[in-house]
């Protein structure tokens, strides 16, 4: 692909740009069940395993390569009194440990990714698409999610709500978009673009600057201050919930316990290049950090980010208020996209490029879930949503495009800081 094609718009988006009017969809469940060969539902435990196998070993041999990189890095310093082989060190060691850092990220989000096809509603443990077996779909959602610090049923039980009210804009618990009352805009019918230009208009510098706070420290504003995933008393949860919740806490302690040993053993600077810089990586792709900023307890409610902000806000992508919500429409108010091509296949197992057959079926194992896209695309016709625009740049387009919705209206899309939206509600004839 030429460069600059890196910074242009899929033709998939731009299709849905010319559109310009959208009608809510009508969909059959039931028909497009029908479209799906019935041993695509089928589970295997031991096909799970092996690839889960294989992804452990693949972050084994990431790390015993890390191991290396400071002895073949001082090997390359053959004179110390030599400014080129230091300058050498100097380049080629950094590089090394962000290469590191960034591939072994990867597989740290691929094991979430796996991990919540165990629960209930999230990833592919959660969602017991792993194995028909409810403990042992459990037990591999549990360790798997340990291991990048997540608690497992907290995000069980919060990933099922947003996979029960997708796109719901009183309902949905991720990345609700912020209204015209929200930011106190004039309302639509007397603004003008001034208006918008005065209040909402920022530098490119600044716009940066706000998308960097969103991927890593930034979480959801819907929840008070003390909202937590940690906390069994948060309002995530029902009361009910909370023995659960307390679980998850007592194994992240543990696993807690063991990492402060590897330090205690190996100390704090090996424990931070090898766990925790990948686990800083990892975080940008899937769930931000549970950092404070001037806060002890930062909310750490529903801070998915890149490829699963991606999937749901798109300026092409609707939400709609409850009196025109449906499952349905709710997944298909969401996005594919070949997000990193074959290392978001091979590594995040699916979760971007077949996310909208993921929505309708999420107890479909991930390595069938390319054969259910294809048999649901003539059904779905022009209301399967695909983007190849390349991920940073539709991130950005994102970012700086979705900046509010109406306060009024079933069927809601994004108005970029000028007040425009790319596509416009019309009534359904159905």
């Amino acid at each position: 692909m030429p460069w600059f094609q890196n910074f242009q718009d899929g033709p998939e988006y731009e299709a849905r740009k010319r559109r310009g009017k959208f009608t809510p969809p009508v969909v059959s469940l039931k028909q497009l069940r029908h479209a799906i060969p019935p041993h695509l539902f089928r589970k295997s435990t031991a096909r799970s395993l092996a690839y889960l196998l294989r992804h452990f070993a693949i972050m084994c041999i990431f790390y015993r390569l890390a191991t290396r990189i400071d002895a073949f890095t001082a090997s390359m310093v053959f004179s110390p009194a030599s400014p080129a082989s230091q300058l050498l060190y100097s380049l080629v060691r950094p590089s090394l440990w962000t290469l590191y850092w960034g591939w072994q990220g990867i597989t740290f989000a691929g094991l979430w990714c796996l991990a919540g096809g165990c629960k209930l509603m999230t990833g592919q443990a959660g969602h017991n698409a792993l194995s028909p077996y409810p403990l042992i779909n459990a037990i591999i959602g549990i360790t798997v999610h340990t291991l990048v610090l997540t608690p497992y049923y907290s995000w069980r039980i919060t990933h099922s709500h947003h996979h029960k009210s997708t796109n719901n804009i009183e309902r949905d618990e991720t990345y609700i978009p912020p209204t015209r009352q929200d930011l106190k805009l004039p309302e639509g019918k007397v603004a003008v673009r001034m208006d918008y230009m005065e209040l909402l208009e920022e530098t490119p510098a600044y716009t940066l600057f706000k998308l960097f706070v969103r991927q890593f420290l930034k979480g959801n504003p819907r929840y008070p201050s003390g909202t937590s995933h940690y906390k069994p008393s948060s309002k995530l949860f029902r009361p009910k919930d909370r023995s659960l919740i307390i679980m998850s806490d007592a194994i992240l302690v543990s696993f807690l316990s063991l990492l402060a040993f590897y330090a205690y053993k190996f100390g704090f600077s090996s424990l931070s290049a090898h766990y925790f810089m990948p686990w800083i990586f990892a975080h940008n792709w899937y769930v931000q950090l549970p950092l404070g900023l001037g806060k002890i307890w930062m909310d750490y409610c529903d801070r998915i980010v890149l490829f699963t902000y991606l999937q749901h806000s798109d300026p092409t992508i609707p939400y709609y208020r409850k009196e025109e919500w449906t499952f349905a429409r709710g997944a298909l108010a969401t996005v594919d996209r070949p997000l990193f091509g074959w290392v978001g296949r091979f590594f995040l197992h699916n979760i971007s490029t077949d996310h909208v057959a993921h929505h309708f079926f999420p107890t479909i194992p991930f390595y069938n879930l390319p054969e259910v896209t294809k048999a649901i695309i003539p059904v779905l016709g022009d209301y399967y949503n695909y983007d190849s625009t390349p991920a940073i740049y539709a991130l950005w387009r994102s970012f700086t495009q979705c900046t509010f919705v109406e306060s009024e209206g079933a069927v809601l899309f994004f108005r970029n800081q000028y007040g425009e939206a790319l596509i416009e509600p019309q009534a359904n004839d159905h």
